[in-house]
Formats: structure tokens, C-alpha cells, sequence
């Protein structure tokens, strides 16, 4: 049976973020930029930084690229924000924890990190609404699993408010789910490609194919194969000519289930 959050979890949710609002300067406005003019250029400079995007992953084996994808935004939007993660247990349960060592090999800093947990998609929505609303934070990432009923058209339409008062850029993150209205701005399908092989057989940049389903601005549906460059911290477009690895590889590990126990080296909880 779906259990509603402890009463606690958020205040001291509130509490973190009043806290963040505090520390920051306010929120940047403008696009973000994927660092590549293939994307930037059609998409009229980047994405809308205050407004909601979604991330779909096709299928669980597809959520290791859609999470390393929207990753790359969220640095992107933050700068040197803290960035707030809502995430449901039964994504923990079904795909594995987030491993911080993997996020750092994107290029992200776990302890910029604050973790969020869910038991339910009620949980999830009211973290990720009051996260949205904050201007203290540099993006916002909400994980919800399959398809709850709470999250509908309204649902979304919430969040989007929040973010264009806020100005926090916001990804709503999705695996096990159907496409369904939304007030997203932006909708995303995202599979992993095989990385190009480095010296040594070292392991390549992830690798991304982009679809982009949805586009509120009147763009038209298109698709983009692109890398993510952990040094320059940007997206570039994939090479035609690149010789791939024999496999996908997306360096984002996690633990698996048997270690729900443990906690998270690196990351920061709240609530």
C-alpha cells in the first residue's frame, strides 16, 4: 500500500530550500545551451531556462542515457547552483541507486547534489513543486516511475508556473511511462548510442541519440546523435566517422538493490 511522506520530510525540504534562497543570487534567465551549435541554432539558442522539459527514456535499459542526458542539462542550467534531485524509491528498487563516482565521472559533483526520496508519486510531485518554486537552485530533477495518476496535465501545468516564476530550470525525468499531454516545453526521447573508442581502448564519452518529440516554440520533430565532453562540459555532435566501441557505454554506475541499505557516498539528503 502507497504511503504519503512523513510530515517532517517536508519542512525540512522548506527548510533547505529557504536556506538555498538565501545563499544565492537570483536566478539566471535566458536559454540554456547545449555547447553545440547543431542543437543551439535550431533550437533558437538553447532550451527556455525557465520552464519545464521532459526526459523520456524509452525503456529501463534506456535510463541510464536519459538520466545521463538530462544530467548534462542540469550542469549546464546550475552553473555553480546546488542542483535538487526528487527521486522515487521504486526507481531505486527497479534500476539501482545513483552511485556518486558515476556522476562524478560526467563531471558533476556529488555534493552539489541534494537528494531527495520519495515513497510515492504524491511525495514526488509536492518535493519536486516546492523545489521549482525555489530560485536558489541552479535545476531542478524530478524521477517519478511509470505512470502515476497524479501526474496529468494539471499536474504539470503546476510545475511549469513554478519554474517560470522561479526561473529554475526543471526535468521531469521518465522511464516505464507513455507519452501523455503535458505542459512540458520541451519533450525528449533518449537512447544510449555506442561510444567511440579512445588511446588504449579507454572508454568513450557517452554517447546520446536525441529525439526531440515535442517543441512548444513550433520547431518540428528531429533527432541529433550527439557526445557529452566531461571537460569542456558540454554536448557535441557526433561524428559520423566515429569508430564505436562494442558495446553502449554510459559512465553513470549504481548500486544495485541488494545495497538499498547503504547510504550514498557523496550525496546530500533532504526530507
Amino acid at each position: 500500500m502507497s504511503q504519503k511522506p512523513a510530515p517532517f520530510a517536508l519542512s525540512d525540504l522548506r527548510r533547505s530550500l529557504a536556506e538555498a534562497a538565501l545563499r544565492a543570487a537570483p536566478a539566471a534567465i535566458g536559454r540554456v545551451t547545449f555547447g553545440t551549435p547543431a542543437l543551439d541554432e535550431p533550437l533558437g539558442g538553447g532550451l527556455a531556462r525557465a520552464a519545464l522539459h521532459e526526459v523520456y527514456a524509452p525503456a529501463t535499459a534506456d535510463l541510464a542515457a536519459a538520466t545521463g542526458f538530462a544530467v548534462g542539462l542540469a550542469i549546464r542550467a546550475a552553473g555553480q547552483r546546488p542542483i535538487l534531485w526528487v527521486r522515487q524509491d521504486f526507481v531505486d528498487a527497479e534500476t539501482g541507486r545513483l552511485h556518486a563516482p558515476g556522476l562524478t565521472e560526467l563531471g558533476l559533483d556529488p555534493a552539489r547534489i541534494l537528494l531527495v526520496r520519495a515513497r510515492d508519486a504524491e511525495g514526488v510531485l509536492r518535493a519536486g513543486a516546492e523545489a521549482a518554486r525555489c530560485s536558489g537552485l541552479g535545476a531542478v530533477l524530478i524521477e517519478p516511475w511509470g505512470e502515476p495518476r497524479l501526474l496529468d496535465l494539471t499536474a504539470s501545468r503546476r510545475l511549469s508556473l513554478a519554474t517560470e516564476t522561479s526561473g529554475v530550470t526543471t526535468l521531469l525525468l521518465r522511464v516505464a511511462a507513455a507519452q501523455a499531454p503535458s505542459a512540458a516545453r520541451t519533450r525528449w526521447l533518449v537512447r544510449p548510442l555506442l561510444s567511440r573508442g579512445l588511446e588504449a581502448n579507454a572508454p568513450g564519452d557517452p554517447a546520446f541519440n536525441l529525439r526531440l518529440l515535442r517543441h512548444r516554440g513550433g520547431l518540428s520533430e528531429r533527432e541529433w546523435c550527439v557526445e557529452w565532453n566531461r571537460g569542456r562540459q558540454s554536448f557535441e555532435e557526433r561524428r559520423l566517422d566515429a569508430a564505436p566501441l562494442s558495446r553502449p557505454l554510459v559512465p553513470l554506475p549504481a548500486d544495485r538493490p541488494a545495497a538499498l541499505g547503504a547510504p550514498d557516498s557523496g550525496l546530500r539528503r533532504t526530507g
